[in-house]
């Protein structure tokens, strides 16, 4: 079973309204997928996007200097497409893991108002496809990449679907991958990215707005705590290997 979202495509209207709120503050012609999972929890969406709006000023510099704790990378170079299309995705991911783990954790201190403008926008990627809609072949190399992570069943990193549009590039991707697995250097990658994020994200906190927790607070809390402690930081150097 896939992780519910409500796609961007068929986004409501007051949903399409934080979309479009999101993409700005992000500089990001996507929707992420947690982001998508909030729209589906009550009352979560605008309140996880009212939470963390305040400090967004602060997140182009704090993803720079997560991205420089990973340091050196290997390269896995698939094409200027594939480049491109991971830059969108270390955008995303980078920034969510930082704004994320503090949204996790709450608001704890307080500090003045911040300004800055959002970053300029990333070109648009093709859209996204639906996993059940790909050829069987092409399904079964998407989720053969999903499955090197061991993440919970039904869980596709959106980069590896978007990848779908490159099908030449799954096999060879994941004969890149499995031994930067099996080998322990993506996990050594994404314990750098999550120490990283947790100074980023603690300095974030006072910046936050308090909020009134939602309803569907815990169910958010319960998707969100994999997604900021494996999920993201995983997928974390995956997209930055790519664009290296």
């Amino acid at each position: 079973m896939s992780l519910a979202e409500i796609r961007e495509a068929d986004a409501p209207p007051e949903v399409d309204a934080i979309y479009g709120q999101l993409r700005r503050a992000y500089g990001l012609p996507l929707v992420n997928l947690i982001w998508r999972h909030f729209a589906t929890l009550p009352g979560v969406l605008p309140w996880a996007w009212a939470s963390v709006a305040p400090a967004m000023p602060l997140v182009p510099a704090a993803t720079a200097r997560v991205a420089a704790a990973l340091e050196p990378l290997p390269s896995l170079a698939m094409g200027r497409e594939v480049a491109a299309l991971a830059r969108l995705y270390n955008r995303g991911n980078l920034s969510n893991l930082v704004v994320l783990t503090a949204l996790l954790r709450g608001k704890r201190g307080e500090a003045p108002p911040l300004e800055g403008a959002p970053p300029v926008m990333l070109p648009a990627p093709p859209p996204l496809p639906r996993l059940a809609e790909l050829p069987a072949k092409t399904r079964r190399e998407v989720q053969a990449l999903a499955g090197l992570h061991g993440h919970a069943p039904g869980i596709v990193p959106t980069l590896y679907l978007h990848l779908a549009h490159f099908p030449a590039v799954l096999s060879p991707l994941y004969t890149s991958l499995s031994p930067l697995m099996a080998m322990g250097r993506i996990a050594r990658l994404r314990e750098a990215a999550l120490a990283a994020a947790d100074r980023e994200a603690e300095a974030m906190r006072p910046y936050l707005a308090d909020l009134p927790p939602p309803a569907g607070r815990e169910s958010a809390d319960s998707a969100l705590r994999p997604f900021v402690t494996r999920v993201i930081p995983d997928m974390v150097p995956v997209g930055l290997i790519l664009d290296n």
